[in-house]
């Protein structure tokens, strides 16, 4: 079964806000089987929406619409799909009672507005939001169905998870499709492609080798589709075989994910303290909820005193050696842990760039520093010319070092 993506939106077109219904339907749908073969984004339009909805019912069995389902003028995507599909707008109480509901939890008065939410077309499913006041729509055409959600995105994934994806299950119960993940690290995405060519080649009908690369490691999935799917175990411990000797981490969780399991399960708590990546890894860890559990803080030493009056390193080494070397970033990762009595402690310094290299010590140069509860310990890396990047990099260098040494 194929799939098209459309999402309706003057915002997205220009600029002010980023599509993340695409990515997150995209991928809700990949996990059940269905192949999204276009992504299309289109104004807020009714004729360009006619047509855009009649291209994508000629050319796939799905299509999932977003946006266009508010209250206000130029939300016009349920009169055009009233339209293109021959039925006609109707009152549901239901609708309304749904919207009462609603709007008196969240102390909210009921307007003109708001009643013209419950006015659907007759012929579609109904799908309840309970998260806002723009219900989703099911219709269905043959053996093709076109699914109108919200554009906003926390209702939208509600719709998902609630209605679209159970029931496509059931739908559609053919579908068949599985993966598996890991992450190599410290492996150009060219060599890796080239190391495991011979055993790519290999690979039966229906499985499927995909690089995906990131700062400082690459994703390899492997997906398997229909029958295949019964040999996709054995698939992936051939591959894990193939990489013997290589790093890697197997799951497609992020690292500041794993991390925290990890940590969580040890009962242990981490800190950071970052010069170069600037709160990065700070960031990373806390985007994971729960992270307070084993997170206790950081401290971005970008200045020399910082480094010194907070984390109690040794002036005359930075005067002698640099900020910017393993002595320094050894004493932040050991000042740092103490400071906040944590059981690990990762720290950073570099030059990011684009100015500050020197020809000992060019723009890419980062050193980072982790203490565990047994040791300390500093590796020195040589990244990139750009500074986005070197931060990147250097931040998921440090949960690599971390995540190895607590023996992921």
């Amino acid at each position: 079964m194929n799939a098209i993506i459309i999402t309706i939106g003057d915002e997205i077109l220009m600029g002010q806000i980023l599509d993340t219904n695409s990515q997150y339907m995209s991928r809700r749908l990949t996990e059940i089987g269905v192949e999204v073969v276009e992504q299309l984004s289109i104004p807020d339009k009714g004729e360009e929406i006619y047509e855009t909805v009649d291209y994508a019912m000629q050319h796939a069995d799905l299509i999932l619409v977003t946006g266009g389902l508010g209250p206000t003028k130029d939300d016009v995507t349920k009169k055009v799909l009233t339209e293109y599909f021959g039925t006609r707008l109707v009152f549901h109480p239901q609708a309304m009672e749904w919207l009462e509901e609603l709007l008196r939890n969240r102390n909210l008065p009921m307007n003109e507005n708001n009643r013209s939410q419950a006015y659907l077309p007759e012929s579609c499913r109904i799908l309840r939001n309970f998260k806002g006041t723009a219900s989703g729509m099911w219709f269905e055409r043959g053996w093709k169905s076109l699914i109108s959600l919200p554009g906003v995105p926390f209702e939208m994934e509600h719709l998902m998870d609630t209605y679209v994806i159970p029931d496509l299950k059931v739908k559609y119960p053919h579908l068949q499709l599985a993966y598996r993940m890991l992450k190599v690290y410290d492996v150009p995405e060219s060599a890796l492609a080239h190391h495991l060519e011979e055993w790519e080649n290999a690979l039966g009908e229906g499985l499927k080798l995909a690089y995906l690369p990131s700062p400082g490691l690459v994703k390899l999935r492997i997906t398997a589709k229909g029958d295949a799917v019964q040999h996709l175990d054995a698939a992936y411990d051939t591959l894990k075989e193939v990489l013997s000797g290589m790093k890697y981490t197997e799951g497609e969780d992020a690292l500041e994910k794993q991390i925290g399991n990890v940590l969580r399960k040890k009962g242990a708590t981490l800190a950071t303290a970052e010069s170069c990546t600037g709160g990065e890894i700070a960031r990373l860890i806390t985007s994971v909820p729960g992270s307070s559990d084993y997170f206790k803080g950081t401290v971005v030493a970008y200045a020399n005193e910082v480094k010194i009056r907070v984390l109690g390193v040794d002036e005359k080494d930075i005067e002698r050696e640099g900020a910017v070397s393993e002595t320094v970033v050894l004493q932040m990762a050991e000042g740092v842990k103490k400071l906040m009595n944590t059981d690990y402690a990762v720290s950073t310094s570099g030059v990011a760039g684009p100015d500050g290299g020197t020809p000992e010590k060019p723009v890419g140069t980062v050193w980072i520093g982790v203490a565990t509860p047994e040791k300390t310990f500093a590796r020195k890396f040589a990244f990139s010319f750009t500074r986005e990047r070197n931060m990147a990099k250097a931040a998921a260098k440090a949960l690599e070092l971390v995540m190895l040494e607590m023996g992921v």
